[in-house]
């Protein structure tokens, strides 16, 4: 790769739980991947981010012992963009079996026009292009109350039809994707949580009932698939609070 490619690419991996590395990627390494640890050896992956992110997320895995499985958080572009070069079996939401395997860059239900103008021409030509590795082989499919590495899948719809994420008993820790942002879609500058923006949501009245469903598990810390994580003092209320804006 070249030196761009090598900055996009991202890493290396950080440990922010026992068990759990995330590594950042793409520009401005906003896009997060998560390999969790599992109980034979070696890790799963969740999330996949974008393309040029696969020999990062590849040495990464093969650090902890190699990848076993890749499971997405919802099938969009910037999350499932590494997966077909991981060499490991992919599974999703049965509701998002179709998109994983579609050549199609974009969602049917994404609505650019409801972004700010200035910003509409970097999604439509420049990184919906870049992102992508194209379609996935789904190997199987996961839903609610479904364990993965010690996490229980936890169905949160709305941002996309099948979006799920990881919860963890012991230490309260959500794995989210996309269910809540902490970045702003329109100036990429890092903020308070918030629902998703809804020129990429399947149903964004969904996607706040989704947000208040985490939020009564009492994470106490979500991370989520875009840049920081939701932590600090009373996760929950800062999730029931994104969840109204």
């Amino acid at each position: 790769m070249g030196a761009l490619s090598n900055l996009l690419a991202g890493g290396p991996e950080k440990l922010i739980a026992p068990g759990v590395w995330q590594l950042a990627g793409g520009l401005g390494h906003t896009m997060n991947v998560y390999l969790i640890e599992e109980p034979g050896g070696g890790v799963t992956v969740f999330d996949a981010g974008v393309e040029v992110m696969a020999p990062a997320i590849l040495a990464a895995g093969a650090r902890l012992g190699g990848i076993k499985r890749v499971v997405l958080g919802h099938a969009d572009c910037d999350h499932r963009g590494a997966a077909p070069g991981l060499g490991a079996p992919v599974y999703v939401h049965p509701l998002e079996v179709e998109a994983a395997r579609s050549p199609a860059v974009r969602r049917h239900y994404w609505n650019l026009e409801l972004l700010a103008p200035w910003v509409r021409p970097l999604y439509a030509h420049l990184f919906f292009k870049d992102w992508d590795g194209g379609p996935v082989e789904v190997a199987g499919t996961l839903e609610e109350g479904d364990t993965v590495a010690g996490f229980r899948v936890v169905d949160l719809p709305g941002h996309a039809p099948g979006l799920i994420g990881l919860f963890r008993e012991e230490d309260r820790l959500a794995l989210v994707s996309d269910l809540i942002y902490t970045l702003n879609v329109e100036t990429f500058l890092p903020g308070k949580p918030r629902v998703p923006h809804p020129a990429f949501n399947h149903d964004t009245d969904q996607a706040r009932e989704s947000v208040g469903k985490l939020a009564a598990q009492g994470p106490q810390a979500v991370w989520t698939g875009h840049t920081h994580p939701v932590s600090g003092t009373d996760v929950p209320a800062q999730l029931m609070e994104a969840a109204k804006v």
